[in-house]
């Protein structure tokens, strides 16, 4: 039998960081248990709404937050809320795959649009690398937010 696997974030803000990493990878936010919201529902609203029923106190709601992909594919992504900041550099880290079959220029053009939308969003650009034929087709190191770090691949 096979597992699942959950990428999990340590975070200041899960909810901020969850937002962020929404919009870089199409993921959804879950309904809450037993909703059935509309297509167009504030689902992060929906959230606070079942908490506060719940009797989560206010200060606590931003413990954590999930995001799903939308057609079932790809791992859940769990943001929980720590105490400390981002000290090191990551020891894993994602490579979010925008660029896939492309190569040369027109690889690196893709890179760099999906970058350019990816640090209006408030990533930071850290670093592009060059196709180095034949090891390496050329990737740009970046960091979320809170300063993980990921490439665009």
């Amino acid at each position: 039998m096979s597992a699942t696997v959950q990428i999990t974030f340590d975070a200041a803000d899960p909810q901020a960081l969850a937002t962020f990493w929404r919009e870089v990878l199409g993921y959804v936010f879950p309904h809450p248990p037993g909703t059935d919201l509309p297509e167009d529902a504030d689902v992060l609203a929906a959230w606070q709404e079942f908490l506060e029923r719940a009797g989560v106190p206010e200060e606590q709601r931003n413990s954590s937050c999930a995001l799903e992909d939308p057609e079932g594919a790809g791992p859940r992504i769990f943001f929980q809320q720590v105490p400390e900041p981002k000290t090191a550099k990551n020891r894993l880290h994602l490579d979010v795959r925008t660029a896939v079959g492309l190569h040369g220029e027109e690889r690196m053009a893709a890179l760099e649009a999906e970058c350019a939308r990816l640090v209006a969003l408030g990533a930071t650009r850290r670093q592009r690398f060059d196709p180095e034929p034949p090891l390496s087709i050329g990737f740009i190191v970046m960091a979320d937010p809170e300063g993980n770090e990921f490439c665009l691949d």
